[in-house]
């Protein structure tokens, strides 16, 4: 059996060399102060490393050097520096597992030419380091196109605002709930979870970018996710509650959605808006889409679409809400939440 390659071996392989520095060299070498140097490393993620241990590759530095110099230069101060350090920690922390995730599937399939032999690394490490190069090319181009598309946004919420900077948005916010997973997640196995986690994840998130929308984040057995009017939002609750229940291996689900001003902040948003939308979630039963006042108002000239009044409900911390059952024109009116 070939022995496993330890993590000092993965580093240096994907990191483009062995790590050679100890915290006070790599700090040094890399013109940062030693307090914003850990404020970043912590930022980021990574545990704190014994200030005699070697733990820090050449492209470390290289890295520590850029950030120390984008806040010498003006171009960012510290708190916005630890803000990037930190989402781009926690985006990049994700998406690594997730490839990594993916990529393990991909080094012991027998489909795969070469992928089970690895050279020393070992399938798993070997594979990833190979595709590095194009993953890399691939990353940045999906990061510029991300980039445009939120600056764009960015800009249009600007022109439309009387702020010059404007903190809330109007925006329709939607939650989209596996009904039933904690049953669900007892009757299967991890395997069979996963798939259905999965499915439930990929139907929805491409049925809101079809419709326009944004996936905010997923949380396993739900999906939030915002768009920028109603009527978008409409068709992707529609959608969803019509889409995912035909999936064989996914139970309905149910949405809510509410319409008004949101606070976007490090790529998440927040605000009253996004707790009615929560709340319009779980009043909602299987496979049926809930909206607020905000959003049916905008919504009762649409000929395609009904917005029909439901009994009234108590949401704690929001006091009575007026939940709205949204169906499509030709659906027949029946009961939607008791």
């Amino acid at each position: 059996m070939t022995a496993r390659p330890d993590p000092e071996q993965i580093e240096a392989a994907l990191l483009g060399g062995e790590a050679r520095y100890t915290r006070a060299e790599a700090v040094s070498r890399s013109g940062a102060s030693p307090e914003f140097a850990d404020r970043v490393w912590r930022a980021l993620g990574f545990p704190t490393r014994d200030d005699d241990v070697p733990a820090f590759a050449e492209s470390d530095v290289q890295a520590l050097g850029t950030a120390a110099r984008l806040l010498r230069e003006g171009v960012v101060d510290e708190d916005a520096a630890i803000r990037l350090a930190r989402a781009m920690g926690q985006t990049m922390a994700r998406l690594a597992e997730w490839q990594i995730s993916i990529i393990s599937t991909l080094a012991f399939s027998p489909e795969v030419e070469g992928a089970a032999d690895g050279g020393p690394l070992g399938p798993l490490v070997g594979l990833t380091k190979d595709m590095l190069p194009d993953v890399e090319r691939l990353l940045v181009h999906i990061w510029r196109r991300q980039l445009a598309a939120a600056s764009a946004r960015r800009l249009a919420f600007m022109e439309s605002s009387e702020d010059a900077a404007p903190t809330y948005f109007p925006l329709a916010a939607g939650f989209a709930d596996l009904v039933s997973f904690t049953t669900l997640s007892r009757e299967l196995d991890e395997v069979e979870l996963a798939e259905v986690v999965e499915g439930f994840e990929s139907t929805a998130t491409d049925i809101v970018s079809s419709g326009g929308g944004r996936v905010i984040k997923t949380l396993g057995d739900e999906i939030f996710f915002v768009a920028n009017t109603p009527r978008q939002a409409a068709e992707i609750a529609l959608r969803l509650a019509d889409g995912v229940k035909t999936h064989i291996e996914v139970p309905d689900v149910r949405v809510g959605v509410a319409y008004g001003p949101i606070l976007a902040l490090l790529g998440d948003v927040f605000g009253t808006t996004v707790n009615r939308a929560s709340r319009l979630t779980s009043f909602a039963r299987p496979g049926t889409v809930l909206i607020d006042d905000a959003m049916a108002e905008h919504l009762q000239d649409e000929e395609a679409l009904q917005v029909v009044a439901v009994r009234p409900r108590h949401a704690h911390g929001l006091g009575q809400l007026q939940p709205h059952a949204l169906r499509r024109s030709f659906e027949r009116l029946a009961p939607t939440a008791g």
